[in-house]
């Protein structure tokens, strides 16, 4: 393919997108540039989902309900030693993994529905990313600016949260080496 500048009589993805008029050829740039903007929304839907499972995760996993709590107790006068070192283990167990999960290293697991509906998200991202990637291989210039247009638009409207958030930014999730 050529880079080419062609409004009538282009051709995009299939035979039924065939550009016959100037009309058609502006409805299709439109269209590319929601197409990219709704790149942008599945990919904000994307961290506002992983957003709201780990609140919910981590909330269930810190208040489990009182038939699953244990608590280790030692009683008063009690001289089994072995009672009284796993108790103690137990209770700093306890501790440790609360502390954990305060500084956010610890993070419940995901259930297997949560996983699958993350997997769906990520697969329809998948989709919409390589479609666009098909209409930047017409290369054609027209098309192509409306792609950067639509990227421009959809992170302006949806990307606030990354600056917002700190270290879950792209900027950290993204880097090879944390």
């Amino acid at each position: 393919m050529l880079w080419n500048w062609y409004t009538v009589d282009s051709c995009f993805i299939a035979r039924s997108w065939h550009v016959r008029s100037a009309g058609a050829f502006a409805g299709s740039c439109i269209g590319v540039i929601l197409l990219v903007i709704s790149l942008e929304f599945l990919r904000r839907a994307q961290r506002e989902l992983d957003h709201y499972f780990r609140r919910a995760n981590n909330a269930a996993a810190a208040h489990p309900s009182a038939a699953t709590t244990t608590t280790p107790t030692i009683e008063a006068g009690s001289s089994n030693s072995s009672t009284g070192a796993s108790s103690a283990k137990a209770i700093n167990a306890g501790a440790n993994e609360s502390a954990g999960r305060s500084r956010g290293s610890a993070v419940a697991p995901l259930k297997l529905w949560q996983q699958l509906l993350r997997s769906a998200l990520f697969m329809v991202q998948f989709a919409v990313g390589y479609f666009v990637m098909l209409l930047a291989m017409y290369y054609n210039g027209y098309i192509i600016i409306c792609i950067f247009i639509g990227a421009f638009l959809g992170a302006a409207l949806f990307q606030w949260d990354t600056y917002y958030s700190g270290a879950e930014g792209p900027e950290m999730r993204d880097s090879c080496c944390n």
